[in-house]
């Protein structure tokens, strides 16, 4: 028996996989965090812009991946029904491409999830973005029953807000964030089950879920 299918039997997220016609998302081990983190360091955006609320990409090698392996594992540990993450490594012909994350609050009561990812800066304008997180929007209404899906993006990150609107979200209010010491408008957004079935896809996979859904008290 391998280590991954070992370890599956006790953590089942493991051997989670989502797949598109285009991309594989799968859920995060120690190894597929490493290859983020290193593929993190090689850039995912200008040095002179910052998407994240949280500037964790100013960090420099080795602490960059030493202190996002640190938060993948945080994440895990911390996994309870009442407040969950799940963070899936993005492939695109089997090459490394990204991060798309999903998570929830009191997910039992308000049935809301809330998106993030990011893209290695050469994969970024090629779509990859929007398939991801129909993959991942995929895996909320139609695999773990959510009513609704939040996000949010800084006003001046185009290639977030593109995806976001593309895909269907509403506004939904915005506010001021301090981001590394400056005013910042962050923009808020909300896509309902309802918007969500108009666009609904037929060519999205999901694999081994039901063993998962314990975990995220859904059984």
């Amino acid at each position: 028996m391998s280590k991954q299918t070992s370890a599956a039997r006790h953590w089942p997220l493991f051997e989670l996989e989502l797949r598109t016609p285009r991309l594989v998302l799968r859920y995060l081990d120690d190894d597929r965090a490493a290859a983020l983190m290193d593929l993190a360091a090689a850039g995912i955006h200008d040095p002179a812009a910052m998407p994240f609320s949280i500037p964790w990409t100013r960090h420099e090698p080795p602490y960059l991946q030493q202190q996002g392996m640190q938060h993948f594992w945080g994440m895990r540990a911390a996994l309870t029904p009442a407040e969950w993450t799940i963070q899936l490594a993005v492939y695109e012909g089997g090459r490394l491409v990204g991060m798309q994350g999903v998570g929830g609050t009191s997910f039992l009561v308000t049935r809301t999830v809330e998106t993030g990812s990011w893209l290695g800066r050469p994969e970024q304008g090629r779509g990859i973005g929007k398939e991801m997180r129909a993959a991942v929007l995929h895996l909320a209404f139609a695999g773990l029953g959510a009513e609704r899906a939040v996000t949010s993006a800084f006003a001046d990150n185009p290639h977030s807000l593109g995806v976001t609107r593309a895909l269907g979200y509403q506004e939904n209010g915005w506010s001021v964030d301090d981001r590394e010491g400056k005013p910042t408008k962050h923009l808020r957004f909300i896509m309902e089950r309802a918007d969500w079935e108009q666009r609904r896809r037929d060519d999205i996979e999901i694999l081994n879920l039901e063993p998962c859904l314990r975990l995220l008290g859904l059984d």
